[in-house]
């Protein structure tokens, strides 16, 4: 696959993620931030976290952000407008992203119809809260995990609605913008005309809840829909039980599998009389069978509970913690990588997937503006007129420029 080009105007998460997994593919991602005066300039993320040694961008603007060039540029002008437009057309951009409230598109020259008028094929592709249909809405992760129910179905039914702890709207929102631009790639939109793509936050995160929304036409339950911990609302009995050193998760997902569990001596108590064999008794008697499940495991380590359910074929866990994680032999290896400018390497996450021949280590995160001055001089502006913009507040250069 040749190398693309994608011009995106991005902040946050969302489609930072996104063009993060085009620079994984070896592609040149060169974000758009704005000049708009302010003390702490572009994307607010920047300044999100603790501070990295040896960059600008603080911790929580690193992991997406890695390998790409930042340029900034005046939208609310004519002239800077007018960059972009240069932009998109001289480097024959191949994909133009975007994640601000759709009633900005058009004031800020960057909606579809002006943008593939620039550049004929392009594909342009947009993440907003609620999409088009809804051009003023803003939205955060947050607020559209508590909009799309994620939040009423997360954590204990006696405690409150709950956030989860990563931000899974964002990062599907970013995975759809990925997806449907290879797609596009692949149906040769690029070569017919080009292609709008709009991703719906909120749209996104209800595809997600494929186990749930259906139910509703079938004349649910009200428990059917709603929080339960940390068990599983079908498969019973799934869920977290405790040991005597922590807290281990089992998960039984077939009568097969209870089978083997009630078997197993530890847990030969739990269904003498074949009772419990089926998802429908199990589910009637779900609070007795934690209850036992627990006072079983609880007597021994996580690491003795852990054999046993493993001999057994019994799919289990500890609860590792993030520390646990980047230590695991199957994450640490896969790994992606930067190096700061005084030589300490980072480890970042890794791929989703294993791309042979696709590199693994990136640049640090590019600084404020870092690239306006090459990349318009690249595309033919000579130095005087790239200082005229400047002064005009049209673009900047970075820090120096203010």
């Amino acid at each position: 696959m040749r190398q693309r080009t994608v011009i995106s105007m991005e902040q946050a998460l969302a489609l930072p993620y996104a063009t993060m997994r085009f620079v994984h593919l070896g592609w040149r991602v060169i974000r758009v931030e704005a000049v708009d005066g302010r003390d702490l300039p572009g994307d607010a993320n920047r300044y999100i976290g603790g501070p990295v040694p040896g960059i600008e961008p603080y911790s929580y603007f690193l992991a997406q952000n890695v390998g790409k060039e930042a340029i900034a540029l005046n939208l609310k002008t004519a002239e800077g407008q007018a960059v972009l437009h240069h932009l998109i057309r001289t480097l024959g951009a191949d994909v133009f992203c975007c994640n601000t409230m759709p009633g900005r598109y058009r004031p800020l020259g960057i909606d579809y119809e002006t943008l593939s008028a620039v550049r004929p094929g392009l594909i342009w592709a947009a993440i907003s809260a609620m999409g088009p249909d809804y051009p003023d809405v803003p939205g955060y992760d947050p607020v559209i995990q508590a909009m799309s129910g994620y939040m009423e179905v997360t954590g204990f039914a006696d405690g409150p609605p709950t956030l989860m702890g990563v931000p899974l709207i964002d990062l599907k929102a970013g995975d759809e913008i990925y997806s449907s631009v290879l797609l596009a790639l692949a149906d040769g939109a690029d070569r017919s005309g080009g292609r709008r793509i709009d991703v719906s936050m909120l749209q996104a995160a209800a595809s997600w809840l494929i186990t749930l929304l259906p139910l509703i036409d079938l004349d649910c339950g009200p428990e059917e829909i709603t929080r339960w911990g940390n068990a599983h609302r079908k498969f019973i009995p799934t869920s977290v039980y405790p040991t005597s050193d922590g807290y281990i998760y089992l998960a039984i997902g077939s009568n097969a599998q209870w089978r083997r569990l009630t078997a197993m001596e530890r847990f030969a108590g739990l269904d003498p009389d074949g009772k419990r064999g089926t998802p429908e008794a199990r589910y009637a008697d779900r609070e007795a069978i934690y209850r036992e499940i627990g006072e079983a495991t609880g007597r021994d380590t996580v690491e003795e509970v852990s054999r046993e359910l493993s001999a057994a074929q019994i799919p289990n866990t500890p609860i590792n913690d993030i520390r646990d994680v980047h230590a695991m032999p199957a994450i640490r290896s896969r790994m992606t990588r930067t190096t700061l400018p005084g030589g300490k390497k980072l480890r970042l996450q890794p791929m989703a997937v294993d791309l042979p021949g696709r590199p693994a280590e990136f640049s640090v995160p590019p600084a404020y503006g870092q690239d306006t001055r090459a990349v318009l001089a690249e595309i033919g502006y000579g130095e005087a007129e790239i200082d005229d913009l400047a002064g005009g507040g049209h673009i900047s250069c970075g820090r120096q420029s203010g």
